[in-house]
């Protein structure tokens, strides 16, 4: 797949849903790859994810590496900061956190990433990435020293998505954190996927399979799973 965001793009357009499984690198034991990759192969997942709010286990090169010698899935960078960068993937999602007003996340990670990518063959993805008030203080929250968005307030949630949209992001990624115990509400999804053009991701907070319908039946292109991967490689079978 050598144009992802063409791919998405047209999957929208044909109505087609698309599954994303992330991968958060310390989390993964290298050594112990040969099943995560199996079941990833055996899942419904068009894309693998790969990065987390704070990644400590500096493994990514080689993840990716072990990943592709068997599994054909387009492999997409998912961020906390520059360092996780790697040329191994086959594209960046280049987030800004709109919900916040931390210019680290606005801007500043961005600048330093810049020069990093432009030496790399990554397909980079614009992305406007917004936090959802999902119950509990995330990880995401935590490190990017951000406020979500109120889950009940609709007119900020689309003032803002329709500004990163303004803004000629590419992508707009509605997330509730990982290991979030609410997931984005419905209505929020349904509610921006009915006034913006291009493609939404949805993730956090989805534990069971119907919770990934619900997501795909208001509106969502992308959805992704995370924590209820990481504690049960067989969630697909469910």
């Amino acid at each position: 797949m050598k144009n992802i965001y063409n791919y998405i793009l047209q999957s929208k357009v044909k109505n087609e849903k698309l599954l994303a499984i992330l991968l958060d690198p310390d989390k993964i034991d290298l050594n112990n790859t040969e099943t995560l990759i199996e079941k990833i192969n055996k899942s419904p997942a068009t894309h693998i994810f790969i990065g987390g709010s704070l990644v400590k286990n500096y493994i990514i090169d080689d993840l990716i590496i072990e990943i592709k010698q068997d599994c054909d899935l387009p492999i997409v960078l998912f961020p906390g900061n520059p360092s996780q960068i790697s040329d191994q993937a086959d594209a960046i999602l280049f987030l800004s956190l709109i919900s916040g007003r931390n210019p680290d996340y606005l801007i500043e990670h961005q600048v330093k990433a810049a020069p990093i990518l432009k030496k790399t063959q990554l397909e980079i993805i614009s992305t406007g990435y917004i936090l959802i008030e999902s119950g509990t203080e995330t990880a995401v929250q935590k490190v990017s020293k951000t406020k979500p968005l109120d889950r009940n307030n609709m007119d900020l949630l689309l003032a803002t998505a329709l500004a990163g949209e303004m803004s000629g992001h590419k992508l707009l990624y509605l997330e509730a954190g990982s290991g979030a115990k609410q997931a984005v509400p419905l209505e929020m999804i349904e509610l921006v996927s009915q006034n913006i053009e291009i493609p939404i991701i949805v993730g956090g907070g989805i534990i069971d399979l119907q919770g990934i319908q619900n997501a795909y039946d208001s509106g969502a292109d992308l959805v992704v799973i995370g924590t209820a991967f990481e504690k049960d490689v067989d969630f697909f079978n469910k």
